[in-house]
This record gives structure tokens, C-alpha cells and sequence, in this order.
């Protein structure tokens, strides 16, 4: 290249901008905002309202859960002090649900794919415990209530 292409290709521009009408800007950004309201909501709000435990034969809380691109039901309402048995059904091939964690039991549980797997829990106190996969994705939540 010579002197003149180097100065030459130093003063044109990569790329230009072209202004947009202020109206086109604020639809833009409202439709991005949408987005990522729609988002938030579909991945940290609570879905389904839940099902109640049944008390099994041994006075055992009992709830069989569907793992299926998140937990079925999600929200689970047992009494506390009552021993709670959980059965995780895991028909989903995903990694990311190939464990559940349960934070404020300090308990894990592996769910291998197309079997049945159940941890014993003892939720003492009333109040809100969430589970999750293991990426944190996928949650649900134990809803105890006072006997």
C-alpha cells in the first residue's frame, strides 16, 4: 500500500451510523424489555399452585414428583414435623436435572433417568424451602405449614 491508501483507509469509517426516529427507538427498547420481563417470569416465578402431601400408611408425608423439563408439581404443602418421604420420577434425558438439591437440608439427591428415586426429609419448622436442580434452573418449593 502507499502513502496515500494508508491515509485514505485511516479517515473512512468501518461502518456508519444511521440515526433512527425516536419512536423506532422506544418500540426497540420496549419489545427487549418485554423480553426480558417475559423471561424472568418464565424461569423464577412460581408455576402451579401445588399439591398437598398425602400421609402414607406409616404416617409418612408422601409426594411423588415428575421430573419432565421442571418439577411436577412444583409446590409442594406438607405439615411440619411430620417425616416426608419425596419420590423423584425423572423422565427427562437433560443433565441439568439429573440432581436435586435441597439447600436448607443440606441434602443432594441423583435421579437417574426413567427411575424412581426418593429422599427422607424432616421439615421441623413452618416456612418456604426451595429445591433446585443443579444448575439452579429448575426449582420448586416446599411449602411447610404449621400442624
Amino acid at each position: 500500500m502507499t502513502c496515500c491508501t494508508l491515509a485514505l483507509a485511516a479517515t473512512v469509517p468501518l461502518w456508519r451510523t444511521i440515526d433512527q426516529p425516536p419512536a423506532l427507538k422506544l418500540l426497540v427498547a420496549s419489545i427487549g424489555l418485554a423480553f426480558i420481563v417475559g423471561e424472568l417470569w418464565w424461569f423464577l416465578a412460581p408455576h402451579g399452585s401445588g399439591v398437598e402431601a398425602r400421609q402414607g400408611s406409616d404416617g409418612r408425608q408422601e409426594v411423588t414428583i415428575t421430573v419432565d423439563g421442571g418439577y411436577d408439581p412444583p409446590r409442594i404443602r406438607v405439615v411440619a414435623g411430620q417425616p416426608l418421604r419425596l419420590t423423584f420420577h425423572r423422565i427427562d434425558p437433560s443433565s441439568c436435572v439429573a440432581q436435586v438439591i435441597f439447600p436448607d437440608f443440606q441434602r443432594s439427591l441423583d435421579l437417574p433417568l426413567e427411575a424412581s428415586t426418593s429422599i427422607d426429609l424432616l421439615p421441623a419448622q413452618p416456612g418456604l424451602y426451595p429445591f433446585h436442580c443443579g444448575m439452579n434452573m429448575v426449582r420448586g418449593m416446599l411449602d411447610v405449614v404449621a400442624a
